[in-house]
């Protein structure tokens, strides 16, 4: 029986992929006139933390290091500005921790994002009170593709692998919740992560 649901945040919770992408390519086109292609984004750069994406950049001799800081400060100061304005309040997703919570489940986040980014669109879809834990890409060694910080939460609540149960998007957090050896729920988008989706772990 699954005991605890661990959910990623964004393209799971909240549809902010694109927020980030747009914040960085802003950022990225003030501070270094460079802007990542659409292609690029999904084949290499979608679902890693910022930090990685500009090493990941300055491997590929695009921008420098002493680029680093500024870009990513001004990639923050958009991505909040973004959530402050744009991100709703999720219903359907409350509707469905509350289902969660009535199979006696507990529920957590463990998203590549920051804490201050994840906290405020938890907050602004209404779901952030709901949540028993939360893990944030500043709070792992290793964030995913590495399992570390799912790993954490099946021993944080003292549960078997067997008991827990992922639901993932993007292709390296997939890669992350399978090699914790949990149950995974692969979804596309938020819109599909849904009461009906989760039945059938509870039936």
């Amino acid at each position: 029986m699954i005991k605890l649901v661990i959910f990623d945040l964004d393209g799971v919770i909240v549809d902010a992929c694109e927020w980030h992408r747009v914040a960085l390519n802003k950022a990225l086109k003030e501070v270094c006139d460079y802007e990542i292609s659409l292609e690029d984004h999904y084949s290499t750069f979608n679902g890693i933390p910022t930090k990685v994406k500009l090493s990941k950049l300055s491997e590929m001799g695009i921008i420098n290091l002493e680029q680093h800081d500024a870009v990513y400060a001004r990639k923050q100061q958009l991505t909040v500005e973004t959530i402050t304005s744009l991100a709703p309040y999720r219903q359907e997703k409350v509707d469905l921790i509350n289902y969660l919570r009535d199979k006696n489940c507990y529920i957590a986040c463990y998203t590549n994002s920051i804490r201050e980014t994840a906290t405020l669109m938890l907050d602004k879809t209404g779901v952030l009170e709901h949540m028993d834990y939360l893990i944030t890409n500043q709070d792992v060694e290793n964030p995913k593709p590495h399992p570390e910080g799912y790993s954490f939460l099946v021993e944080k609540f003292n549960l078997k692998e067997q008991q827990v149960l992922i639901i993932e998007d993007s292709p390296k957090g997939k890669q992350a919740a399978y090699a914790s050896g949990c149950n995974v729920l692969e979804v596309e988008n938020p819109d599909q992560v849904t009461i009906d989706a989760v039945k059938e772990y509870f039936e």
